[in-house]
């Protein structure tokens, strides 16, 4: 039983090493390196339907997804509470979950939808979600966090 269980540990982590092991394609490179040209620190992490790049910029922390085309898909930058649009912190002060903490911020933008604020949020231990905002502050939707 030992073997069969270490058998199975060692085949999913040479899946895992070779799954990055994948070389990024030129078209997503170049494409990256043209819409953020003062990108400092970028990585980048094959996941498998996309390539996913973490970068600064501006002082920023960002993630930039690109499928194996180059096509920019959607990216995100972590922001601060006080850095919300004053429709979205008044949005959210409005909302259910104003007496939540709140861990994290980000702005999202992807490719042809308009640009969303997620804010997560924790209760309590089990008690975590992300919230959607427009840039109005209008909740969109809540998600638990897995």
């Amino acid at each position: 039983m030992k073997f069969k269980l270490t058998l199975l540990l060692l085949t999913f982590t040479v899946c895992a090493t070779q799954a990055q092991i994948r070389k990024v394609p030129s078209e997503v490179t170049d494409s990256f390196s043209d819409r953020y040209p003062h990108a400092q620190k970028v990585s980048w992490k094959d996941n498998i339907t996309n390539f996913e790049a973490q970068f600064i910029l501006n002082g920023y922390e960002m993630r930039a997804d690109f499928n194996s085309k180059g096509e920019w898909q959607n990216s995100e930058k972590k922001i601060k509470f006080e850095e919300l649009p004053a429709g979205v912190n008044d949005g959210f002060s409005k909302s259910k979950y104003s007496d939540w903490e709140k861990l994290s911020i980000a702005e999202i933008e992807k490719n042809g939808e308009r640009l969303q604020y997620r804010i997560y949020v924790k209760k309590s231990a089990v008690e975590k979600k992300y919230l959607f905002f427009d840039a109005n502050g209008k909740l969109l939707r809540d998600a638990i966090k897995i």
